[in-house]
């Protein structure tokens, strides 16, 4: 995910960029490039067990395509963290803040696992229109705003 897609990059040295010097170097791919590499990965990952042996690990399903040297396997299936389970930590996502806007991680479809939201409106008091006075305080004002809040049921 990293080492191998590592691209060379090449800078030019030399008087109005004649390119009399050039240097090059092994350039990683960015973050976001191995993220995404990583994802998919992930999603395409086979679960596979031990023949009956216990020697050799082979597919479990056998419809799917033999997983590659650059494939991700997996033996156990990821948890649930749609509910709470105190051997892996997770608290679930019953009340947690989510948007019901959203389409990604953060949406209220996909965070809360299909159970649905709560809508409630919320008083947010905040600092405002703050003023900074030589020297050396700041002043503000407290406004007060209503806001929804949408958490998982």
């Amino acid at each position: 995910a990293v080492y191998n897609y590592a691209k060379v990059e090449c800078k030019c040295h030399g008087v109005s960029g004649s390119c009399a010097l050039k240097t090059c170097w092994q350039q990683l791919p960015t973050f976001r490039e191995v993220g995404d590499r990583l994802r998919d990965r992930y999603d395409g990952a086979t679960e596979i067990k031990f023949n009956r042996g216990g020697i050799k690990l082979v597919r479990k399903n056998k419809r799917y395509n033999k997983p590659s040297k650059e494939d991700l396997i997996y033996m156990d299936e990821s948890p649930n963290y749609c509910v709470p389970n105190a051997e892996t930590g997770s608290i679930g996502t019953v009340g947690r803040v989510c948007h019901k806007q959203s389409q990604g991680m953060d949406g209220c479809n996909l965070m809360c696992c299909g159970r649905g939201y709560n809508t409630f409106k919320q008083k947010l008091v905040e600092r405002c229109n703050c003023k900074f006075y030589w020297c050396c305080f700041v002043k503000c004002k407290t406004c007060e705003r209503i806001v929804d809040v949408t958490t998982c049921k």
